[in-house]
């Protein structure tokens, strides 16, 4: 990815937690918590820094440990960066 405002898709996402896991994107359940099917906090961080390294989001360990939920990682990511969403610096619309 290029520029540092790219969204993640939920293809990607899906993709890259599958890829973690080692498994196929097939088999992730958007509803299912990721460290109950083995995505521990090592690969937390990994995602994280991919993410990071790719532009795509200001997003930290906590954020993603907080709900480890794929269809709440795919709300967090896809709104764009941190500062966009105002939701990862703890900032509120107002």
């Amino acid at each position: 990815m290029s520029g540092a405002s790219q969204k993640l898709t939920e293809e990607c996402i899906v993709n890259d937690v599958a890829d973690s896991l080692g498994i196929s994107p097939e088999e992730v359940d958007r509803d299912t918590d990721v460290i109950d099917v083995g995505l521990d906090s090592i690969r937390i961080m990994s995602l994280v820094e991919k993410w990071r390294a790719a532009g795509a989001i200001h997003v930290t360990f906590e954020d993603l440990a907080s709900e480890p939920v794929i269809s709440a990682w795919v709300d967090l990511l896809a709104r764009g960066t941190a500062d966009d969403a105002g939701i990862l610096t703890g900032g509120a619309a107002e």
